[in-house]
C-alpha cells in the first residue's frame, strides 16, 4: 500500500474548537475539541476526500507558517 504525505494546518476557532485543514486537496477540513481530535478526524476526511474525487494530490514542499500583524483602520 503506497502512502501519501499530507500537511495538516491547525487553527483555532473564536469557540475553542480546532479546525483542521489539507491545503492539497480543496475542500478538506474538520474539527475537533482537542487537537488529538481534530487530527483522528482529519485522517478520516482525508480518506473520504481522497476516495470521492480519485485524483492524485502531490504534496507540496511545505516551508512554514508565518503571522502577520497589521493595523485595521474601521
Amino acid at each position: 500500500m503506497e502512502k501519501k504525505l499530507f500537511t495538516v494546518l491547525i487553527e483555532q476557532d473564536e469557540d475553542g474548537l480546532y479546525v483542521a485543514k489539507v491545503p492539497d486537496i480543496p475542500g478538506c477540513y474538520t474539527q475537533g475539541k482537542t487537537v488529538e481530535q481534530a487530527m483522528e478526524r482529519i485522517k478520516e476526511a482525508i480518506q473520504v476526500c481522497v476516495e470521492a474525487e480519485k485524483e492524485v494530490y502531490p504534496p507540496m514542499k511545505f516551508i512554514g507558517v508565518q503571522q502577520v500583524e497589521l493595523p485595521v483602520y474601521a
